[in-house]
């Protein structure tokens, strides 16, 4: 899943990437609201981080900006302004929900989980496509109750086909959700990385029906036939 932090002091956009890239996000960083809305509004997030007092453009002329535009991607925010006025304000303005500095990174990690799991196709926590089950949770992957040993990257890739499962999904769809914006993204890149799944997911299970299907001109998708 791809996220999006805006967040002007360096040290805190920093720490908030570095931790959820561990927990096998996709994360992009923008320190300025000017910033931060060129990349909300021209690239597909997942969810967006967001502070309030920002350079450039406020975080609150932000979500007003982005509703006014039809785009919904969920959005938290961040910031030291606790007050309840403050709070109403920034929901007011389009905002999902409200975290206030100082701000436990378990409880970042329990609300950005809350938020991913609103979407229709993904309210359940533990997602399940035929035989084929993945707990984003607990980082496990099972098919079959047999165990699969994804690695970060695939994880990602499994559980946006999963979130999306029975529809087409095209390369450039998944290289925005899967991958950040500096990520060295190849040409083959998608088709490795669905190859080497396949092995993993559709190969060693005969017994089962093949999940993984390439669209001839169109992309890929995962779900029975």
């Amino acid at each position: 899943m791809r996220i999006l932090v805006v967040e002007d002091e360096h040290r805190i956009a920093s720490s908030i990437k570095k931790g959820l890239e561990q927990e096998r996000y996709a994360i992009d960083v923008a320190y300025n609201g000017t910033d931060g809305f060129d990349l909300a509004s021209t690239e597909e997030y997942d969810l967006l981080i967001l502070d309030l007092m920002l350079p450039g453009m406020d975080g609150i002329t932000i979500c007003q900006e982005l509703r006014k535009k039809q785009i919904h991607t969920p959005i938290l925010i961040l910031t030291a302004k606790g007050q309840i006025q403050d709070r109403v304000e920034g929901l007011d303005s389009g905002a999902d929900d409200y975290l206030t500095k100082p701000f436990s990174f378990e409880e970042l990690l329990a609300r950005i989980r809350a938020l991913l799991r609103r979407p229709k196709n993904s309210i359940n926590t533990i997602l399940t496509v035929a035989d084929l089950k993945l707990d984003p949770k607990q980082y496990v992957v099972e098919r079959g109750n047999l165990p699969i040993k994804l690695s970060n990257k695939e994880f990602s890739l499994t559980e946006y086909l999963m979130r999306n499962a029975n529809k087409i999904l095209t390369k450039e769809q998944i290289i925005s959700h899967v991958w950040d914006y500096e990520a060295n993204v190849l040409p083959n890149t998608v088709e490795v990385n669905i190859r080497n799944l396949r092995r993993k997911i559709d190969h060693p299970f005969k017994e089962f029906k093949s999940l993984i299907h390439t669209v001839r001109g169109f992309g890929y998708k995962i779900g029975k036939k």
